[in-house]
């Protein structure tokens, strides 16, 4: 009997350390790659952790990330350039110089709303897509919707884009769409960057800014806005957060999985969006004039065309938000139109 038991104890730890060296052999397997993380809020913020919960997935695809957190995301963008970050996330905007199909989306006007902003994830995560998320050595491995871009203003009398005339908005000066699109209004460009925007509208620097609306509450655009500003309730365009890789310091197929595994967050995105857009007050929505916004719609769509034909804006992304808009709204006056 004893020998019986000491034999089956014999054989279980055998059995545990085999498994124990089987577990340390896949951990010395996998990669260890690096993960830059833009975050306002740093590593506290809801970005880091939505990340960090993307860990154990994956791994089990073969790669162990190490996320760091920054809180500028120019930094960010240089760092992965030059190599220290073997992967990034970013805003659209600031993705575009890695690739100019994506970076597009958040073209102003370009994609309506949540309908439409599904409609292209949905395309662009399918396998035939990968190609337009591919330049160079980067490969856009996920895009994340943030919502819709909202400007913020300090005095809500500022109810048409005719009264942004003279008006100092914070603009970020690494985008020239956006400078561009202020100019074109005939507001005044004071050049800021996603790590001060909203201190120089806070602190009354300007008098306008914009962002989407989940960085009313943690940014505390609340501030500047007070009693007295308001939130022009007209979407100028869809915000994304992109996850961009190097690709040959990552595993065959791993962009992909994580597009796959993107997808799976779409709602979870959305639930945050819209809790933002309630935490903003009812009375400090200024709501355009009916009348107004097909103006809007046709001026912006006279920006995204310009900025098309200067290389700003990559034509394909374009046809393809046009067909988007098309295809959910068929009535609309451009959809008889051929120019985007």
């Amino acid at each position: 009997m004893k020998t019986t038991f000491k034999k089956s104890l014999k054989a279980l730890t055998v059995a545990v350390a085999a498994s124990a060296a089987m577990s340390g052999a896949a951990q010395a397997d996998l990669s260890k790659r690096s993960l830059c993380i833009f975050d306002p809020i740093g590593a506290n913020g809801p970005l880091f952790s939505l990340m960090k919960s993307a860990k154990p997935s994956a791994m089990k695809w073969g790669v162990d990330l190490e996320l760091n957190a920054y809180t500028d995301e120019k930094i960010a963008a240089e760092d992965f350039k030059a190599g220290q970050c073997d992967s990034v996330l970013l805003t659209g905007t600031r993705a575009r110089e890695f690739n100019s199909f994506t970076g597009t989306l958040e073209a102003m006007g370009g994609i309506p709303g949540e309908e439409e902003m599904k409609m292209i994830l949905a395309t662009l995560n399918q396998p035939k897509a990968a190609s337009l998320l591919k330049s160079g050595d980067y490969e856009v491995a996920g895009i994340l919707p943030a919502g819709a871009i909202y400007l913020f203003t300090r005095d809500r009398s500022i109810d048409s884009v005719a009264k942004l005339q003279g008006k100092k908005v914070a603009t970020l000066d690494y985008d020239k769409a956006s400078l561009t699109m202020v100019r074109h209004v005939g507001a005044s460009v004071v050049g800021s960057s996603s790590a001060n925007f909203a201190g120089k509208f806070n602190n009354g620097s300007v008098d306008v800014a914009y962002a989407p609306a989940v960085a009313y509450t943690p940014l505390e655009l609340y501030k500047g806005v007070g009693t007295a500003g308001g939130v022009f309730d007209y979407k100028l365009a869809q915000m994304n957060f992109q996850i961009l890789i190097r690709s040959d310091r990552f595993p065959e197929g791993f962009g992909q999985k994580v597009r796959d595994y993107s997808s799976t967050r779409y709602e979870e995105a959305y639930d945050i969006v819209r809790k933002a857009e309630a935490e903003i007050k009812q009375e400090s929505w200024v709501r355009p004039k009916p009348e107004d916004v097909d103006g809007y719609n046709r001026m912006l769509q006279e920006v995204r065309i310009s900025l098309r034909d200067e290389g700003v804006y990559d034509a394909k992304a374009l046809k393809l938000m046009r067909q988007i808009r098309c295809k959910a709204k068929p009535t609309n006056a451009e959809c008889a139109e051929n120019r985007e």
